[in-house]
């Protein structure tokens, strides 16, 4: 991870994303690792945005070369993310969330269906995290992770010329690199200020208008996490024990233990 983050700083937070997404459907499986066409790799949320992938294959490869047939890609994947957040971050308490083999499917409805859009509301983001466990401040927290994230233009396009939750100055500037047609693919950080460090800007940028993302918007928007927010927002210690405690928690979503999934070898496909 160390090398994947020096040669690209941004792969942390992909790495992060990820695990993440990986996570939130059906568990913590290593299924988003699956190249299969109906998998979770190719689900609306993943599909030529997931990226990391060969990262996960070279740490795999190297484990593999000391440790055959031991080490699952779901533990590999946990630890990668975690790995990802310290090398870009001031605190690296976060334990190791491993303890999954992998599973035998991969269900790009499944992920269709659990994965919030950038367009959702707060009940609606507050309602999946529900569904998996997860609650309101751990959601308010994992957020977090964006402000070492880029999205693209097609993702936060209606929210700058739409919403009216946003600021004017704030608005026009990503206007610039996002026209009101074409140019979907055009890139943006969602944090202006420390766009490779993992802190607690994202907050700042919510609490004064200023959140790329209509979801992030959403995290202070008059709702029911504007105070954890707005704390998140000057309280940086509070975001990083927070931070990690709802990744440990997002990690030991239903597990595979035991007989009930598999080591693959590679983690692009099923042992069986």
């Amino acid at each position: 991870m160390a090398q994947a983050v020096n040669m690209e700083p941004r792969m942390g937070a992909s790495i992060v994303r990820l695990f993440f997404h990986e996570c939130f459907v059906n568990g913590c499986d290593a299924s988003i690792l699956l190249d299969e066409t109906t998998g979770e790799k190719n689900a609306f949320r993943n599909r030529n945005s997931a990226r990391g992938y060969e990262v996960v294959d070279a740490i795999k490869s190297n484990v593999e070369a000391a440790c055959p047939a031991t080490v699952s890609c779901a533990d590999i994947l946990a630890l990668a993310a975690r790995d990802g957040v310290a090398l870009v971050t001031w605190w690296s308490n976060m334990d190791g969330s491993a303890g999954s083999s992998g599973c035998q499917d991969s269900s790009q409805a499944d992920a269709n269906r659990d994965l919030s859009s950038f367009s959702a509301s707060l009940s609606d983001i507050i309602s999946k995290f529900k569904a998996k466990g997860l609650s309101a401040r751990d959601m308010t927290v994992l957020s977090g992770a964006h402000t070492i994230c880029q999205t693209a233009c097609g993702t936060f396009r209606s929210h700058i010329y739409g919403d009216t939750d946003v600021d004017s100055s704030f608005a026009a500037l990503r206007k610039q690199n996002c026209p009101f047609t074409g140019g979907d693919g055009n890139p943006a950080p969602l944090d202006l200020q420390t766009p490779n460090r993992f802190d607690n800007s994202n907050y700042r940028n919510v609490v004064d208008k200023k959140g790329l993302l209509h979801s992030d918007q959403e995290l202070f928007d008059g709702g029911s996490q504007d105070s954890l927010a707005r704390l998140y927002s000057t309280n940086g210690a509070a975001v990083a024990r927070d931070f990690a405690a709802a990744m440990v928690k997002m990690g030991a979503l239903s597990p595979l233990t035991g007989t009930m999934g598999e080591i693959r070898l590679n983690c692009r496909r099923r042992v069986t």
